[in-house]
């Protein structure tokens, strides 16, 4: 069977990979619009147990990766000046051209050369080849010529973002709310690098547009955001690649194949980032299209095969991330709450925490979280008499 990855993203580059590891006399061509060391954004985060999921699979490849991550056990929340740690949340985060290179580097090792500055701008170009992957990511150009057969949807959520990175060091996967005279902001960021950390920036759309960033040029913007995080940059500059508010894209195709194409990744579906799933689904998805193809000897019950086993394993996660999208689209309004009850929101956002799984997983923040709602009890009780 003869090959063709669209898109040189970690999806495309570990599926090229694990095929041709396992197959090595299969014919398997990636094609990438962009230069080998071009991307955008800055660190991509991996929580332990995607790690893990990796791990029983192909533990070379994470063997290759681990030295090259940062790794912490808690999330640390500021709100108002003050601050509360969540114990037991363990996450690694790679830069993302790092992670790029290592996958490179495995591809090349498998004898295939990925061709870069290779732009697929018509199905023609394909032709002679028994499967298409396409790995190309939000703007697919695969899924977006077969939209209507892919079952394809697109819409956006609501808040503004834009993704940056700075040098200065965090010491765990961070969340910063700041409120100003004209609305509240949000700051995602963690350390991908001894010297290197990522810094997303989001606030709702009233916030962004009495900020007037829509007439904002990328410097203008990129300057006022460091005003707002003064107190948590300590004089680092934000850093830009590419860095200008978005809106996030939901992406869901409800049929995964069409003819003799796949899609994976991004191409196929979104996870909101504040969840920090979306390179771990794109890896996931390639490891499920190779077993799917292993197990058939015929491509369309093998693609039926891996929308069958994989679609409910997304469709429960991407769920999970629309809910922690939802939370953040009213943050301003939880900002209202005391510390605790603030972060008890946070962590409990997505649905899949409930009390008993967070007193087993972050014993610490609970224990601290039950004490207080229990002094309120108390406070209360003596306040009615």
């Amino acid at each position: 069977m003869r090959i063709a990855v669209i898109g040189g993203g970690p999806g495309g580059l570990y599926f090229a990979y694990l095929w041709k590891k396992r197959h090595p006399d299969a014919p398997i061509d990636l094609f990438e619009q962009n230069a080998a060391g071009a991307t955008w954004g800055f660190g991509v985060v991996f929580s332990e147990q995607a790690l893990e999921f990796l791990r029983a699979d192909d533990p070379e490849t994470v063997d290759a990766i681990a030295p090259r991550m940062q790794s912490w056990s808690n999330i640390t929340l500021h709100l108002r000046g003050e601050r509360v740690e969540i114990d037991g949340v363990g996450f690694s985060s790679i830069g993302r051209l790092d992670l790029l290179g290592v996958l490179q580097q495995r591809l090349r090792g498998v004898g295939v050369t990925p061709q870069y500055d290779t732009l697929i701008a018509s199905m023609d170009q394909l032709a002679g080849y028994d499967l298409i992957v396409a790995a190309d990511g939000l703007n697919s150009f695969v899924r977006r010529s077969f939209e209507g057969d892919f079952g394809s949807s697109v819409s956006y959520a609501a808040n503004k973002f834009a993704w940056y990175g700075t040098s200065k060091r965090f010491e765990t996967l961070s969340q910063t709310f700041v409120e100003t005279d004209l609305g509240a902001f949000n700051a995602h960021h963690y350390r991908y690098a001894p010297d290197m950390s990522t810094f997303l920036v989001e606030c709702d759309r009233a916030t962004w547009r009495r900020y007037g960033f829509a007439d904002k040029t990328a410097e203008q913007s990129r300057a006022i955001c460091e005003q707002v995080f003064a107190g948590t940059l300590d004089g680092h500059p934000l850093v830009s690649n590419k860095s200008v508010w978005r809106n996030f894209p939901w992406i869901w195709n409800e049929h995964w194949s069409f003819q003799n194409m796949a899609l994976i990744g991004d191409a196929l579906h979104s996870a909101h980032f504040s969840i920090g799933s979306g390179t771990r689904l794109a890896i996931e998805d390639a490891i499920a299209l190779v077993k799917a193809l292993e197990a058939e000897r015929d491509l369309a019950p093998a693609l039926a095969r891996y929308e069958a086993m994989r679609k409910p394993v997304v469709k429960k996660l991407v769920t999970a991330a629309r809910t922690s999208a939802d939370w953040y689209e009213r943050f301003p309004e939880h900002m209202k709450l005391g510390l605790m009850d603030f972060a008890y929101s946070y962590i409990t956002r997505s649905g899949r925490i409930d009390d008993a799984r967070l007193r087993a997983m972050s014993p610490l923040f609970m224990a601290r979280y039950e004490a207080s709602r229990g002094e309120r009890a108390l406070q209360s009780s003596g306040n009615k008499v």
